[in-house]
């Protein structure tokens, strides 16, 4: 991009063929830029600047249409004004002075008429580029609940969350990021219920971004987030509306990037990245039982295998007698001690996952289980690995399955493997050393000043309603204390439904 916006000359002038000149020597080798001339009269001329394929041509169009039936004397330019004040008044129109903004403008869709006499443009908003339709989130998926999702457009996305959150106290703040890029970055919280200081951090942390360009909203997570070296994310991406608006409601901050579906959320815990939004949409009884389920499965996916090599390598006296005779009979040909063994079926299924996943949908599932168990009954049959260790594998993987953030289910299954590690050389008291190092990491880790084992760490009793169950919805409830500001009751108590009484009774 040409120098000339730090410059003396970085202003438009009155003169159309300056200002002409400038634009196609800052635009240069640029195919898809637009010069669409608007004759006025034979002495009075002017043009529009867009972009091919982001502007809309045929409301441009009808615009020249308007300016070129109407007459202009000898005060073209004044008369000009004149003409888009009255006859396109129903067209969203500000004006700019710089080329800075003339850039800024076209490359966001706009439409930008240049007119000879006048130091100005008129900007008509007029962006109307292809994207996706809303859609059903796919990494997200609910049995029940709400089937939209985040799109790609940040202005899709700023309405879906203020149809969820309808009150003036939703405050959404648009910053640019990225000095070629210039994407476009919203900041959404609830005034009243943020910590105002949480803000200021989160600006603060925005402001120190300097790079080309900004992407995707996992490039500001690396930059924001408390401890970058840490395996275990401190920020949720999500890409439901209504999970964003319940953590707005819960005092956190929300930012949603131009280009990306994906909307980030903090301050945020350990148990937060357990907990699913279906569980506020199922009954609370059944709720609590799978999310249960999912803490059991949790140590499951990170220790299953671990466990299996360290009782199989240093404690057999802790199988009973007839499964231990089992399982020493199918390792009775196995070349490699346990440890190999588990390592050699973990890293094949994670490879398998992997590949399912970058292959295209239709045959992506498919590959994956075939692949699965065609490789698991062949290593099997060839005496690399023994069956009990193909189930252990199976499990663990089906473990890992449950959690509901996919960026935890990578954390505990990248876990695993320094884990079976101290297991293969230390057996159970690896195992144990293991789970002390994570715990006193999560002890120390901070996601924007909040503890990550929050509310357990610091235990705050009135909070585990939430965490241990999931308590009614008509029972009191109080916003968290470390993200909800100034506390107060979120959901009132004494709302139980009561079963009404026949008579006599």
């Amino acid at each position: 991009m040409n120098k000339a916006w730090n410059e003396s000359n970085d202003k438009l002038t009155a003169s159309l063929e300056e200002n002409r000149t400038q634009l196609v020597h800052m635009y240069q080798d640029c195919c898809d830029i637009i010069f669409l001339e608007c004759p006025f009269t034979p002495e009075f001329r002017g043009f529009f600047v867009y972009f091919d394929g982001l502007a809309n041509e045929e409301r441009l169009n009808e615009i020249r249409d308007t300016l070129s039936v109407s007459r202009f004397g000898e005060a073209g330019a004044a008369e000009v004004e004149l003409v888009v004040r009255e006859k396109l008044d129903y067209l969203p129109c500000h004006k700019i002075h710089t080329f800075k903004q003339l850039a800024d403008e076209i490359t966001i869709g706009n439409a930008i008429l240049l007119v000879d006499g006048l130091a100005q443009g008129h900007t008509f908003m007029l962006a109307d580029w292809r994207k996706r339709a809303i859609d059903e989130p796919i990494a997200e998926s609910v049995v029940r609940g709400p089937r939209e999702g985040f799109t790609e457009a940040i202005n899709d996305n700023m309405a879906m969350l203020r149809r969820k959150v309808r009150s003036p106290e939703l405050k959404m703040k648009l910053r640019e990021l990225g000095l070629y890029t210039k994407t476009r970055v919203a900041l959404a919280y609830v005034d009243g219920l943020v910590e105002p200081g949480l803000i200021e951090e989160v600006e603060k942390r925005l402001n120190r971004i300097e790079v080309d360009g900004i992407f995707e909203s996992g490039n500001i997570e690396e930059y924001i987030e408390d401890q970058p070296y840490s395996p275990f994310p401190q920020i949720i991406s999500t890409e439901r509306p209504d999970t964003a608006a319940s953590g707005l409601l819960e005092g956190r901050f929300v930012i949603l990037t131009d280009g990306t579906p994906f909307a980030l959320m903090a301050p945020i815990g350990l148990i937060s990245m357990l907990q699913s939004p279906e569980d506020y949409y199922q009954r609370y009884m059944i709720s609590t039982a799978i999310r249960w389920l999912r803490y059991i499965f949790m140590f499951v996916a990170m220790l299953a295998p671990s466990v299996y090599v360290a009782i199989l390598t240093y404690h057999q006296e802790m199988i009973p007698t007839s499964l231990m005779l089992n399982v020493a009979e199918s390792r009775e040909e196995i070349p490699f001690p346990a440890l190999v063994e588990a390592f050699i079926m973990e890293i094949m299924f994670e490879a398998l996952r992997e590949a399912g996943v970058r292959l295209p949908k239709q045959v992506g599932a498919a590959v994956s289980i075939v692949g699965a168990l065609v490789i698991g009954q062949a290593a099997t049959s060839a005496g690399l690995v023994s069956s009990p260790m193909v189930m252990v594998v199976a499990i663990t993987g089906i473990a890992s399955f449950m959690l509901p953030q996919y960026t935890l289910g990578i954390t505990v299954r990248m876990l695993r493997f320094p884990i079976m590690l101290l297991a293969g050389f230390l057996g159970l008291l690896g195992v144990l050393l293991g789970l002390i190092a994570i715990a006193i990491h999560l002890c120390s880790l901070r996601s924007f000043g909040v503890p990550y084992l929050s509310p357990l760490a610091p235990l705050m009793k009135g909070e585990l309603k939430d965490i241990l169950a999931r308590a009614p919805a008509w029972s009191p409830s109080r916003r968290p204390r470390l993200t909800g500001f100034g506390g107060g009751i979120r959901r009132p108590g004494g709302l139980r439904p009561t079963v009404p009484r026949k008579e006599g009774e």
